[in-house]
């Protein structure tokens, strides 16, 4: 059958129009040059060539396995600029805008959780074909995630070690080793308003992990009792609760993704692999406001 071209001009009122071609609006400006147009100002030629496969023919799949560890430091890096905001605005006792920041991040964290499924098409056979180029390469060794934690209340001096040879991160991390928490942040504040939160959590050293505490279950469940009265720590309460939350969903995904490619063989940075992700899952970063919920109507 031959193609006939009438048949889909779009100027005949007699046939279907299948495609409008729209005209640019004149005001679109066209003459840009390359420092000040979108490519020059998103760094596009530096982010789309930093993808270099090095299997040796290039496996088709380790592309998808470099981008989607890219777009995860990407989203990372936004949720540590959001958790540092959210932590400077309650030490300024603006719980508020802290709350605003939280709730981007559970947004955030909820994009990271669902490019796990893009992931989970490698199959086995695939990733073994180019896992080797890897060496000694871990997502354990990615400071950002490191970084992440520490924010967030998981703590651990020995960690540091690992980044040594990275003055700049090696001095972040420092930093946030030894600063409060996000969740010590909250509890500081509850102290600065009077509520009962024990010296232990006040005045300690910030790098050990702390342990929790039932005096810090017994405010929660005085905020959770009377959620009019304190409506703003009520609120930052079931925020960092998002956070906790959705971090756990993201580590067991993560363990049941590497578990479903590879097994059980060691990771490439030299950890047990599926047997050391599982232990993560019993890391909680707020354990009180897990606490409280068993006191909440009793």
């Amino acid at each position: 059958m031959a193609y006939n071209a009438r048949q889909y001009d779009p100027t005949d009122i007699g046939t279907p129009n299948i495609m409008t071609n729209r005209k640019l609006e004149a005001s679109i400006h066209s003459n840009l040059d390359r420092d000040s147009d979108y490519t020059s100002y998103l760094q596009l030629e530096s982010v789309l060539n930093a993808q270099k496969p090095l299997s040796d023919p290039p496996h088709h799949d380790e592309m998808l396995f470099i981008i989607q560890h890219q777009v995860t430091e990407l989203w990372i890096k936004l949720i540590i600029h959001e958790t540092e905001a959210a932590i400077a605005s309650i030490r300024k006792d603006e719980l508020s805008p802290a709350v605003k920041n939280l709730a981007r991040v559970k947004h955030i964290q909820t994009q990271v959780y669902n490019q796990w499924m893009v992931l989970d098409t490698l199959t086995p056979s695939e990733y073994a074909q180019f896992r080797d180029v890897f060496g000694k390469a871990s997502g354990f060794q990615s400071p950002q995630y490191r970084l992440l934690e520490f924010l967030l209340g998981n703590k651990n001096t020995a960690i540091m070690k690992f980044y040594e040879h990275q003055e700049e991160w090696h001095e972040r991390l420092r930093l946030a080793l030894f600063s409060p928490s996000l969740f010590e942040e909250f509890l500081l504040y509850l102290a600065r308003q009077g509520l009962p939160i024990p010296q232990a959590s006040t005045e300690r050293d910030f790098s050990q992990q702390r342990e929790e505490q039932p005096e810090v279950v017994a405010v929660f469940k005085r905020i959770y009792d009377e959620p009019e009265k304190y409506w703003s720590a009520y609120e930052m309460c079931e925020a960092l609760m998002d956070i906790g939350n959705n971090f756990q969903f993201w580590r067991f995904h993560h363990m049941k993704t590497v578990e479903r490619i590879i097994g059980h063989k060691k990771g490439t940075g030299g950890s047990s692999g599926v047997s050391f992700l599982k232990k993560a899952l019993d890391i909680e970063f707020f354990p009180e406001l897990i606490s409280v919920r068993t006191e909440i109507g009793a």
